[in-house]
């Protein structure tokens, strides 16, 4: 485990250099020497006082498999809270619905869709992020 600085927190306080065992802190080139930096210090982490600089671990583990029951019941939960983002969303068009009642359904809408997609995630899916695959999955949907 070893620091890293990101630059555009950092407000050259230059605490770091202070507090460093090993000088691998560098204001010149803003960097900090990650084969000088002591694994897991931290000192410069907490003398920091813009939070410019963070840990970053060597080795990452390896994900855990995900249960396919657990998997399963994720699946259920995702088609009810797309069918209530549905219903909210219903709601939300309605003109004859009080103005008040048509908010709490758009945020109810969207708060159907985040637990949706954390649901998705968390089962395994990887799920899209830019308005392209989106339309593009809207598409195959629809044909």
């Amino acid at each position: 485990m070893y620091a890293r600085r990101n630059l555009s927190l950092c407000t050259k306080d230059c605490l770091c250099l202070f507090v460093c065992p090993t000088g691998a802190t560098n204001t010149a080139t803003g960097q900090i020497d990650s084969k000088r930096c002591l694994d897991g210090c931290r000192l410069c982490v907490d003398a920091c006082p813009s939070h410019a600089i963070h840990l970053v671990l060597d080795n990452y583990p390896e994900p855990a498999l995900k249960n396919p029951e657990l998997a399963s019941l994720l699946l259920i939960l995702i088609q009810s809270k797309t069918d209530q983002e549905a219903i909210a969303e219903n709601v939300a068009g309605d003109e004859d619905m009080a103005p008040g009642a048509r908010r709490l359904a758009r945020a109810l809408k969207i708060s159907c869709r985040i637990l949706a997609e954390d649901g998705a995630r968390e089962a395994g899916y990887m799920l899209p992020q830019c308005q392209a695959s989106r339309d593009l999955l809207e598409s195959l949907k629809n044909n």
